[in-house]
This record gives structure tokens, sequence and C-alpha cells, in this order.
């Protein structure tokens, strides 16, 4: 086989073909290896983060690079310090003598095969958090599927209008969705001391004017919920910079529009769902990147 052919990128589905040993993929990111920050992170659900903290490693790039992107300096800025698959090993093995109660790989799918060699090497004897934004294909969920034990997906836009006029994506939902039922296929939730072990939690974060959007993301989630899968209805929007183009991003959801979704969640009888109070929607929660 060609040697070329293995390095064209094709693991998302923007399918951009580039040979990321000398060019950078829609992604943003080249072959190599990029972080922007990593270390104990406790503003994840509390059976994410615990009381130790979640042993986060942010990823430099992303593929879906959303307007409103609160850690715009990692996915558009890419901002980050290029490292090779066995300083992650490292990095891995600091997070567990820490204390950190899992490992959270952040925004991690343009990266698949790097960590999925570092996993080779050593696997953590704590759970592996693969967080994302649910812009996936099978075949890259597929390639770091036997490392994965809970799913944090993303579950961002049911219509294409808005999903395009924020990503540019209009296959948003189609794409997410089947990305998750895989994910929820695959894995029963297990909860032990207040800390999950394994399974799904799907994040949906509510967006300035998309409360119907959210109600559709609620109802899909209802028909499609299995093996004890957790919602995380999300508060935290936060307006980082101005935007010009899109003007009702500069603004923060109002109570109304919070409770609004909430209430309608638990209208269809949700009960596995967590909740933010209105006060997460602040800078202060917003990593500072080290890199």
């Amino acid at each position: 086989m060609n040697d070329k052919l293995n390095f064209n990128c094709n693991l998302c589905p923007n399918f951009c073909n580039v040979d990321r040993r000398t060019l950078k993929g829609a992604c943003g990111a080249t072959y190599d290896l990029s972080i922007s920050k990593y270390g104990l992170h406790y503003y994840e659900e509390p059976v994410i983060s615990g009381t130790n903290g979640s042993g986060t490693v942010f990823f430099t790039g992303c593929s879906l690079r959303c307007a409103f992107c609160q850690n715009y300096e990692l996915s558009r800025v890419l901002r980050g310090k290029t490292i090779s698959h066995l300083e992650l090993v490292d990095i891995f093995k600091s997070l567990e003598d820490k204390g950190a109660h899992n490992i959270n790989l952040v925004t991690p799918s343009h990266y698949v095969k790097q960590i999925a060699k570092a996993f080779e090497i050593y696997k953590p004897s704590i759970p592996i958090v693969y967080n994302t934004h649910s812009y996936e294909t099978l075949e890259s969920l597929k390639i770091i599927a036997p490392y994965v034990d809970i799913y944090l997906p993303d579950l961002k836009f049911y219509s294409p209008e808005i999903s395009k006029r924020y990503t540019n994506k209009e296959d948003y939902f189609k794409t997410a969705t089947t990305s998750i039922s895989y994910m929820l296929n695959a894995k029963k939730t297990v909860i032990e001391n207040g800390l999950i072990k394994s399974g799904v939690i799907v994040r949906h974060l509510i967006l300035p004017l998309c409360v119907g959007d959210s109600k559709k993301i609620i109802n899909w989630f209802y028909e499609n919920q299995k093996n004890g899968a957790y919602l995380s209805i999300m508060s935290q929007y936060t307006p980082l910079i101005k935007n010009e183009k899109l003007p009702e991003l500069n603004r923060k959801i109002t109570s109304k529009e919070y409770n609004a979704v909430l209430d309608y969640a638990l209208s269809k009888g949700l009960e596995n769902v967590f909740i933010q109070d209105l006060s997460s929607a602040s800078e202060n929660y917003v990593p500072k990147w080290d890199y």
C-alpha cells in the first residue's frame, strides 16, 4: 500500500483527504499530536469530576469549529504544544498519580490513531472518557472504542439551518446522532460511589433563541435513550468575543429559556438528567490555556 495513502486523513465527516504529515486538515491539525492543556478539572458533571477532579487532556484543533466555541483558542487559534505519543503516556501516568478519577480526552477525534498508539503502550487503571462534539465517523470511533469506558458526547443542534449557521455543516444532527447511537449501544451506564465507571452522558448546550431546537434534541434523547444513559442540560453558554455576523450569540441565555427547556425535559418523564445553575455561564469556568 502506498504510504502516502495512510496519512491522507478522512477520519472526520469533512473528508478533507489531506496528507497531515505536511498540511493541516479541516480540523486545523497536522499529524503531530498537539495539546493546549492537561490537568485536574473540577467543572464536569459531578459523577465525572468527583472530589479529586477529572484528568483532562485538551487537544488542539477541531473538526466542527463552532462559531461560538468557548475554547476557541485551541479550536481556531490552534494554541498548543506538540508532543509525542510517548509524552502522552507520561501525561496519563501523571494524572493518574495525582488521583484523577478518570482520563478525560477533550476533542480527540482527529488524533484517535495517535491516542490509540499511546494506549497500546499504557492503559491507565482509571476509566477513559471520550469527550466529543460528536461530528464523528463510525470508522474513527471504532479505532478508539477498545480503550473507551465513558462517552461524553455533545448533541448541539437539531435544525440543519442552525447547524449551518453556526458550523457551516447542515449534516450535523444526522451525523452526530449516528455517532451517539453507536455509543449508546456500546456502553451500559454504571455509577459506583457517586462516580461513573462506564456509560454515556449526552450533553446539550442551550443557545440563545434556540429553545425550540433544544426541545427537539430532548425528544430525540427520550426516544433513543438506553442502557441507563444520562442527559446533561447545560446553561453555561458564555459569549467571549463580540460576534458582528451572529449578533444573537452576544448574550447569555435567560432563566426563562433555560427553565423552558428543563421543564420540557421533566414533562417527558426523564429521570437521568444533570442540570446547571445559570451562574455556570461565567468566564471563570473557561480554562486558562498553558501553551
